[in-house]
Order: C-alpha cells, then sequence, then structure tokens
C-alpha cells in the first residue's frame, strides 16, 4: 500500500496528473490511491513494505517471506502457491490504473554493495491518455539480488500493460501481468557459531554447490472490465447544472468481469540424497518437481444507484460468477523410479452481491459478500460489513471505520494434494470458519492511525513442524492493536508502526508480542537564492525490532513456511542510517543497512537458520518525468 503524497509532491503532480486508482474488491468500483512519489522516508523502497512494513524475511531482498501482521497476511486459496511472493507481482487484484493530462514516467533505481553480493532494483513506469477517456501505461520492475550468503540470490521479474477507457456511459480497465520469479535455495546455514568465523560467502549452508536449487515461480494473468451505465444523470453541454432520466435519477451498472491466470511452480535439486531431505521418492539423483494452475473467471452482474447528487443515496447489487480450475502435478508412483503426471478439473458458481448507503459524505455503510452455490467449494461463503463514519475538526477529518466479517473457507486445492520427490500428501480438510472484527481511527490532518483487529478460527489451516498440512481442530484467536504516529518538534520528527499481537494457542499460532519499525530524523530544507531552488533533506535512524517469537521455518522443495518450536528470533533490533534528498524531481537515498551487525551478537535471524544480511551500504535513485 502505497504512502501518501506530502505537500510538496502534490503541488508538482497535482496540476499534470489527474488520478491514480485501483477497483474495489468486487471490481465494480473506483477506489483513489495516491501517487507514490514521497520524499518522506523514501529509503523504504521496497515493494514488500508497502503492503506490510514488517515481514520475516530469508535474508536476501526477493525471496519468499511472509507478514509479522497476522491480519495483513495472504489467506486467498487460489494464491496458495505464491502467497509468500504476491507482493512482487502484478495480478487482477492490485492492478492500478491512472489519467493524466501529460504522458509521466518514473525511473527508480536501488544498489546495495558490494558488487559480489549486490542487491539491484530496478523500476520503470509511463502512462499517457489518447483522449480524456483513454489511458495506456506500463510498469516493469526487476530485483536481482546475488545475496550475501551461498546459492541465496533472487532473480525476479514483473511487468504490467494496462489501459482504461471511462467515458460517462461505457467504462473498460484492462491490465495483464507477466511475472518470472526464481529463488535459489540453499536451506539455511548449518551453524550459527560459523558467523562468528567466516565471511558471509563462506558460511557452510545445507544446500550448497552439490545441489545447485532453486524455485521458478511463473504467472501470467489478464483482467478485462467492462460496466455499462443505464439510466442516471446526463451533464447539459452549456450548463453545470444536470437533468434527472428515471426514477429520482436511479441508475444501473451491467457489468462482465473476466479474469484469467496461468500458475507453473517447478523445483530443481541436483542431490535430493545430499541429506536436507529425508526422502526421495522419484530419484535419488535429480529432483524434478512441477506444479501447474489455470483459473478462468466470468462474471455477470447489475449494480445499481440512487441519484449521485442527493445526501441520501443507496446502493447495490449482485452478480453470478462462475470459475473453471484446472491443477496438475508430478506424483511418486512408488512402484518404479519415475513419476506420474496427475491432473484434475474442478469448478464453482458463485452468488455475488453487495448493499451500500451513503448519506452525504460523512456517513457510510456497506454490506458485500460472496455464496459458493455448486463446485468444489459449494457451501463456502463471505459476508463482510464496514461503517465508516468522519468527523470534521478545524485540523482536518478525523475517519472511523468499523469492519466485520464472517466466513467459511475451503482451504486450497494444494493442501489437500501434493507430489514431489521429496514431500508428498494428501488430505481430506474441514472447511476453515473465521470471524473478524475491528475497528481503525484515521486522523491525517495528525498523522496518526490506530487499527484494532481481532479473529477467532475454527480449523485453523497452516503447516506443522514436519512441513506437512495441519488443521487444527479446536478454536483459535488472535487479537492486534496497530499504531501509526508522526510526531514533529520543530525540524525533529519521529515516525513510529507499534504493533501489539497476541494469539490464544501459540503452539499453533506464536507471534511476536510487541514489534516496531520506527524512524528518528532531522528535516531541513536548504534554499538557494540566486536560482530560487530548494533542497530537501532527512537524515536519522531507522530500527526494527520485536520481542521474541518462534517463528516460521521454510521449506524449500514446497516454498511454504512451516511451524517450529525449537528457536526463538526477536530481541535483536536492526538498525540503518538514512540520508534522503530531494532536488525538483530527483529522489536520492543513502543507507547504511543494519549498521550494528557484529556489535550486538549474531542472532540477526526472522526466520531460523536464514541470518539478515551483514551491514552494507544502500543508495537509490527516483528521477520523474513530466513530458
Amino acid at each position: 500500500m502505497s504512502r501518501g503524497l506530502s505537500a510538496q509532491d502534490e503541488k508538482t503532480s497535482d496540476s499534470r496528473i489527474i488520478k491514480q486508482w485501483n477497483l474495489s474488491r468486487d471490481f465494480t468500483e473506483e477506489q483513489i490511491i495516491p501517487f507514490d512519489t514521497v520524499f518522506s522516508l523514501f529509503h523504504q523502497y521496497r515493494t514488500t513494505d508497502r503492503y506490510s512494513n514488517m515481514n520475516a524475511t530469508l535474508g536476501s531482498y526477493g525471496l519468499p517471506f511472509y507478514q509479522i501482521n497476522f491480519f495483513d497476511r495472504i489467506t486467498d486459496p487460489d494464491k496458495f502457491l505464491y502467497s509468500s511472493l504476491y507482493p512482487f507481482m502484478y495480478h487482477p487484484d492490485n492492478a492500478v490504473f491512472m489519467n493524466t493530462q501529460v504522458p509521466f514516467s518514473e525511473m527508480v533505481w536501488t544498489y546495495g554493495a558490494p558488487r559480489e553480493t549486490s542487491e539491484q532494483t530496478f523500476r520503470v513506469r509511463h502512462t499517457q491518455n489518447v483522449n480524456r477517456f483513454l489511458n495506456f501505461g506500463l510498469i516493469f520492475d526487476v530485483i536481482y539480488n546475488l545475496g550475501q550468503y551461498n546459492y541465496q540470490k533472487a532473480d525476479d521479474k514483473a511487468f504490467t500493460f494496462f489501459g482504461s477507457y471511462t467515458a460517462q456511459k461505457y467504462k473498460a480497465y484492462f491490465s495483464t501481468g507477466v511475472n518470472n520469479l526464481t529463488s535459489y535455495e540453499n536451506g539455511g546455514i548449518i551453524d550459527k557459531e560459523d558467523l562468528e568465523i567466516y565471511e558471509t560467502r563462506e558460511v557452510p549452508v545445507n544446500m550448497g554447490a552439490l545441489n545447485l536449487s532453486k524455485s521458478i515461480l511463473k504467472n501470467r494473468n489478464i483482467l478485462l472490465v467492462q460496466r455499462y451505465k443505464i439510466g442516471g444523470q446526463a451533464q447539459e453541454q452549456d450548463t453545470s447544472k444536470s437533468r434527472k432520466s428515471g426514477l429520482s435519477g436511479l441508475s444501473g451498472t451491467l457489468s462482465h468481469i473476466f479474469i484469467w491466470e496461468n500458475n507453473n511452480r517447478r523445483y530443481f535439486d541436483n542431490a535430493p540424497r545430499s541429506g536436507f531431505y529425508d526422502t526421495a521418492f522419484i530419484s535419488d539423483s535429480f529432483s524434478f518437481d512441477s506444479l501447474y494452475s489455470r483459473n478462468l473467471k466470468n462474471t455477470i452482474r447489475f449494480d445499481f444507484t440512487t441519484d449521485e447528487s442527493r445526501k441520501f443515496r443507496l446502493g447495490g447489487g449482485a452478480g453470478l460468477r462462475n470459475e473453471l480450475f484446472r491443477y496438475s502435478q508430478i506424483i511418486p508412483t512408488h512402484d518404479t523410479t519415475n513419476a506420474d503426471t496427475a491432473s484434475w478439473k474442478k469448478h464453482n458458481n458463485v452468488l455475488t452481491g453487495k448493499l451500500y448507503n451513503d448519506i452525504g459524505d460523512k456517513f457510510r455503510w456497506i454490506a458485500y459478500g460472496e455464496f459458493f452455490l455448486t463446485g468444489y467449494r459449494a457451501g463456502d461463503f463471505n459476508l463482510n460489513g464496514e461503517i465508516t463514519k468522519v468527523f470534521q475538526f478545524d485540523k482536518g477529518n478525523l475517519k472511523w471505520d468499523i469492519t466485520g466479517g464472517i466466513v467459511n473457507m475451503q482451504p486450497s486445492f494444494w493442501y489437500e494434494r501434493w507430489g514431489s520427490n521429496n514431500i508428498e500428501w494428501n488430505n481430506s480438510l474441514k472447511k476453515e470458519f473465521r470471524i473478524n472484527v475491528g475497528t481503525a481511527l484515521s486522523y491525517p490532518e495528525r498523522k496518526t492511525k490506530m487499527e484494532f483487529n481481532y479473529a477467532i478460527i475454527d480449523n485453523y489451516t497452516d503447516f506443522n513442524n514436519l512441513a506437512l498440512p495441519s488443521q487444527h481442530q479446536g478454536g483459535l484467536s488472535i487479537v492486534s492493536l496497530n499504531i501509526q504516529k508522526e510526531i514533529k518538534a520543530w525540524k525533529f520528527h519521529i515516525n513510529s508502526n507499534i504493533l501489539l499481537q497476541k494469539s490464544s494457542n501459540s503452539a499453533i499460532l506464536d507471534l511476536p508480542i510487541f514489534s516496531t519499525r520506527s524512524s528518528f530524523f532531522f528535516e531541513h530544507i536548504l534554499r538557494f537564492k540566486k536560482t530560487n531552488g530548494r533542497l530537501d533533506t532527512q537524515l536519522g535512524v531507522e530500527v526494527l525490532y520485536h520481542t521474541l517469537y518462534h517463528p516460521y521455518s521454510y521449506m524449500p522443495s514446497t516454498g511454504k513456511f512451516f511451524r517450529q518450536d525449537e528457536v526463538e528470533a526477536g530481541n535483536y533490533p536492526f538498525i540503518n542510517v538514512f540520508l534522503n534528498v530531494k532536488l525538483k524531481r530527483t529522489r536520492i537515498f543513502v543507507m547504511v543497512d543494519h549498521l550494528n551487525s557484529g556489535y550486538m551478537g549474531y542472532d540477526y535471524f526472522m526466520t531460523p537458520s536464514y541470518p539478515m544480511n551483514i551491514r552494507m551500504i544502500r543508495y537509490g535513485l527516483a528521477w520523474t518525468f513530466y513530458n
């Protein structure tokens, strides 16, 4: 999730860029999002930080990771194969659209030294309007990280091409994503004590030159949304007044939503009997695991709304979605040294709907949901609601949200069937039932946000300490409080994100009680009278910290994180020193990452056996063009 525009960025971009948006969960509404051209804390450049700013990683950026905040974790069963990589990808659910008055381009490049273990990221995006209704754009992201430890390279490439046509009666949105994500697997280091003895590239790892192990995920997707509006208000050519048609300005929208997605995950290991795995079901000399999934979703729906110019507005809609799935994988036969290929075809028919009510621009409630009528997920449902109230004060508006939801969900198909050279399972799992309630207060003018969440889950599904699917038959509850606040005193700033969370059963789900990512910085503007120029600067310190808990371990063969109760991680601060600079449309940062490396012990782990990077210098550049 992108950070909001600062005041100085609004002045440079607001007159040239009309808006940027994505689509609501049901793809029926535009949701305005800010342009991520902010200068403040520009050194937080990673796309993963925009999704959730506290993550447990394998040490190298671009490799699989999971969110420390339980309520940020990805639970959609259709995203199972790439749930630990989703924030790197361009997907129909996170498609972004733009509308500009002039062509807009941006290039962002970062580099972490030294060269032999460097991390590089590159991002370019461009968009422009053909006319005031039609826009096209593209984004290309590259993460190329050699890794400080042996065989830990990440090579991720993600591309999207998007377009939109937004006339009054007819609207169309199109995006396509091409995601190629390669993770080199070293199985973690053998002994933590080696960190005190060797340079990072000399630290022995569990899977090295003998294995040459790696995972490759390829994802292709297409989104096409078409909406045609019937009735409602039509603007007159020579006046700002509008005339109503239909009943009290009642209008309807007929929509077709098309989503196609193709996934392929492959895992290679040249020495499956090197000692990391206990079994080799197919071959003792070489692992080539392959899983494939394809889904095709078509939705037809009709939505209505009363006169949008009135203070009291009621709206809603309903639709029917058809889902077609195909799954296939290489599976062991157990009677020979060969493997077989199995495939399954599944389908669902889903009823969708929503109802909402706006009273002015200060109060809104909305309810939306889905019910799976037929298919392999028959009986699944989710029902969600949200109430929003805005309070107006002299210093700006305060927004109060109350949310709730009930979900009954069949776990992913891959939880039930998995075949590979080293791991296999065949399960029959119950539906997971979950109740969520939450509330949030947001006060942008005071740079304050507080969010409370509570969940009760039956049949909680994850991976046990054998890295196999597991369901907890009893109830499990999770509570969290997330506080974001920036405090300013003269030119000194403290920007803090504090997360408190607790699980009712730490043996099934362990969470750090306290986590924080906080920055303390000095901000100053240098002005040049002769040229009438300005240079914005931020110099500060950033700390990432969480208390002790039992984090998930990582299984290379499946690419999934699983429970373990032997190793604790935490109670170790990661300290960075940064300098951010902005000159006109150019932003630059220089950062010493993990400054305290080697001075506070060697417990710098977020995932067991995968140490974080030691001290390194990073720098980056972002250049924005308005042609």
